[in-house]
């Protein structure tokens, strides 16, 4: 399933293979597609560019997802956010998304997800 028209996406994620496996997989699905390696430069992006949507990693060095949704949501409000853990040493996955979903983060997929999973969060988002 994908979203009926075509949208323009942000991805952050600190994981090289993550976001290369998004980005193939959104732009097949007809989606402009800008990649992040974390918050900070997420948060640059979001200044210079329009998003319909952030696909965000919530445990990132250098600016995470947790700091991207809660300063984009005074700064960009209009953006909506899909936030994804796979957890880390301290946390478990679901706990992170219960955190971001807190914060203001419209859906929320653990890793690893599918195809599927991703395309009908940015369809929930968008609904």
């Amino acid at each position: 399933m994908t979203a009926k028209k075509p949208i323009s996406i942000l991805v952050a994620d600190d994981e090289p293979a993550i976001r290369d496996l998004l980005h193939t997989w959104l732009e097949n699905d007809g989606h402009h597609v800008a990649c992040a390696r974390n918050g900070h430069e997420a948060a640059a992006l979001l200044d210079h560019e329009l998003f319909d949507v952030v696909i965000a990693d919530i445990l990132m060095p250098d600016g995470d997802g947790l700091e991207l949704i809660a300063e984009s949501k005074r700064t960009h409000p209009r953006v909506r956010f899909v936030a994804i853990s796979g957890g880390g040493r301290y946390i478990q996955g679901v706990e992170c998304l219960k955190v971001a979903t807190g914060l203001g983060a419209h859906a929320a997929v653990l890793k690893p997800f599918s195809h599927p999973q991703i395309a009908d969060s940015i369809e929930t988002v968008l609904a």
